[in-house]
């Protein structure tokens, strides 16, 4: 297994480098909480991994059926709260472009909630997954 390896620079910001691709991720405190806001924050970064594994889980199950799910969209809203600060919900609302029947739906949606992301996410803050067509 490799590790990310996640630097703090100083200002309320964060490098973060994929270790096997070298890809850099830079993350910064939002503005309503002390930070530039000039990019994602951590719970951005979140909400990111949530959606993208929601997608990629769903294109999984796409391709088992012979589909394909290209210009899925996840839009995710987190709602934070204060005292202690944290995320309050988490919403995701997913658009698919195509026709599915019934059966293919039922089992793209199941794709979407088996999501690792969401299953590691036992919080007190509701998740939810709606299907927007």
């Amino acid at each position: 297994m490799l590790a990310t390896v996640v630097s703090y620079e100083g200002s309320l910001r964060c490098r973060s480098e994929h270790a096997e691709s070298g890809t850099i991720v830079l993350t910064d405190a939002p503005k309503d909480n002390h930070g530039q806001g000039e990019s994602f924050s951590p719970s951005e970064m979140l909400s990111v991994a949530l959606g993208s594994c929601i997608l990629s889980i769903m294109g999984i199950a796409a391709h088992s059926m012979n589909r394909d799910i290209a210009g899925a969209t996840a839009i995710v809203t987190k709602e934070m709260a204060n005292t202690p600060r944290r995320i309050a919900r988490i919403a995701v609302n997913v658009r698919v472009p195509g026709k599915f029947d019934e059966r293919q739906r039922i089992k793209l949606e199941a794709a979407a909630h088996a999501c690792p992301v969401h299953a590691v996410l036992g919080i007190g803050a509701p998740i939810t997954i709606d299907w927007v067509g």
